[in-house]
Formats: C-alpha cells, sequence, structure tokens
C-alpha cells in the first residue's frame, strides 16, 4: 500500500490503520466449545438435528446483550477453506487448510508462497476489495475514502470487471463469466497472488532461489498457484456455478490471473502472440 501511487497519503493511512487492525486465526481456536450438554444418540438421526439445531439456538440467545466476542470462531477448523469476516476484521485459517496442496512443511518456500501465501494474501485483500473497502478496522460500515481515490479504484476494477466479463470456460463455451458478481473474489484472486508473489521476494532477502528439478523459484510458485485451483466439474455444474457462485471458474482464478502479473512473463518467457499473452496496458494492479 505504501507503494500505490494511485492512493493519496490520506487514505493510504486509514487503509494501513485498518491493516494493522486485523485478526489473525490460524488452525484452530483457543478455547473449545463445550458440547457436554448436547444429547447424541446413536439410533435417533432426526432427533439429533433437532437437538442440535436447539442447542446452537440458545447459544446464540445468550449472546443478546453480551459483548461481541471476537475471539470466536465463525467456522470449524476442519473445513478446507479460508475466510474473512469483515465485521469482524478477522482472517480465519483453519487447520484443514494447512496442508498439500496448500501447504508443507517440507515444501519449497516458493511452492507455499504460491499456494497458501497467495490463499492468505487473498483473505487480506478482502478487507480492501469492493465490499471490504466499505468498512473500517473495527468492522463497522464507514467511508475512509476520499472521492478522488474511490474514483481511481473503481476505474481498475472496472478494467478487471471487463476483462472477467470476456471469459468463457472451456466446458460452456457460448457463457460468460459475470465480472460484476466476481469482482470481489477476482479483487482477492489477484491482490493475493501480487502480494504473496511479493513476500516470497521479501523472503529471500536478495539471495538467489535454487533449481529444483530444474526449475526456477519463481516457476515453481507459479506451478504452485496453478495446482492450488486444479478442479473438475461437470458441465452442468460450471453453468450453475457462474450463476450463483461469486468465484470465478478455476481456470480463470489460475490463468487470468497469472496473465496480469508481469512476474509470470518474465518467469516462463511469455511474449506477445502466446495464448496468455495481455497487453502491459490491459494488466490491472490494485493491491
Amino acid at each position: 500500500m505504501r507503494e500505490l501511487e494511485w492512493m493519496s497519503a490520506a487514505t493510504r493511512e486509514r487503509a494501513l490503520e485498518k491493516l494493522a487492525l486485523f485478526t489473525p486465526k490460524i488452525g484452530y481456536p483457543d478455547t473449545w466449545r463445550d458440547f457436554s450438554q448436547l444429547e447424541i444418540a446413536p439410533d435417533d438421526l432426526m432427533g439429533n438435528i433437532a437437538r442440535a439445531n436447539a442447542f446452537e439456538l440458545a447459544r446464540e440467545l445468550k449472546k443478546i446483550d453480551e459483548p461481541v466476542d471476537r475471539t470466536e470462531w465463525l467456522t470449524t477448523p476442519q473445513t478446507v477453506n479460508a475466510f474473512y469476516y469483515a465485521t469482524y476484521n478477522d482472517i480465519t485459517f483453519p487447520a484443514a487448510i494447512l496442508q498439500p496442496p496448500f501447504f508443507g512443511e517440507d515444501r519449497d518456500a516458493a511452492e507455499n508462497f504460491g499456494a497458501i501465501g497467495a490463499v492468505i494474501g487473498h483473505e487480506i485483500g478482502h478487507g480492501f476489495d469492493d465490499q471490504g473497502s466499505k468498512s473500517d478496522g473495527t468492522g463497522l460500515r464507514r467511508d475512509w475514502w476520499t472521492a478522488e481515490d474511490r474514483a481511481a479504484f473503481v476505474e481498475r476494477t472496472n478494467k478487471l470487471i471487463a476483462q472477467y466479463d470476456a471469459l468463457s470456460p472451456r466446458q460452456q463455451p457460448n457463457l460468460h463469466v459475470n465480472g460484476a458478481f466476481t469482482l470481489g473474489e477476482n479483487i482477492g484472486d489477484l491482490g493475493g497472488a501480487g502480494i504473496a508473489w511479493k513476500a516470497y521476494l521479501l523472503s529471500l532477502n536478495g539471495a538467489e532461489p535454487p533449481i529444483i528439478d530444474g526449475f526456477t523459484g519463481a516457476q515453481r510458485f507459479f506451478f504452485a498457484w496453478a495446482l492450488a485451483w486444479q478442479g473438475k466439474n461437470r458441465d452442468e455444474d460450471v453453468e450453475f456455478l457462474l450463476t450463483v457462485d461469486p468465484h470465478s471458474p478455476s481456470e480463470f482464478r489460475c490463468n487470468q490471473i497469472a496473465r496480469n502479473l508481469d512476474a509470470f512473463y518474465e518467469a516462463f518467457g511469455v511474449s506477445e502472440g502466446d495464448k496468455m499473452w495481455l497487453d502491459p496496458a490491459e494488466r490491472v494492479t490494485i493491491w
């Protein structure tokens, strides 16, 4: 943020204040929820569901007139996902996502930065996307932008919307991604990959990364990025997700983001005329 040319000093200061107030939650909660009073019977499926619902409702009702518990986890450790909660201004990374293909203790730094690093950057980016940027560091809905900076932000996000509007999944070539609907997640992907790349370079501390299996550190970074978004869907599911999922199809979460990053071109020698080429003037950088 300190390097952004399009953001004024006033908005930058408020953005950094919000960033400083982020609460990271990693792995699992410090305090486990007490389920000792919940009756579970192995031969009573519907009763278990009803009692679990009643148990959860009672727990939620107890929160009335009580201070907000900002240490509470709003997801489970066994969920393979990551989250940003705007009203709490917290980023959560459950234990289940801290494993391959996103993270591995024995993996090269380039691979970890290219996968879990980009996911971490993605969730941070949600705090400053088209929706998160409308809340402050305490989670309150508040406009902390100057009019000029908001206009500059919208100008860049409109370019991103136009890029994704032009994309059609390979399995549904007659359909298009909705660039406006997927904007928040696309901002997160773009910012996340860019942040992770910068973090990887910082981690090298000026040293040259090793060549492993014939691949440079930069190439391994982008291989990890691609591996993280591998997926397989039925044609009907691709069509369905285009209408209900605010995330872009996996092929574009990988490739369209890479096309916007100068580091990708340098890593693989991509040049004009190649399928992954995007003219420099068309590439978008927001964060």
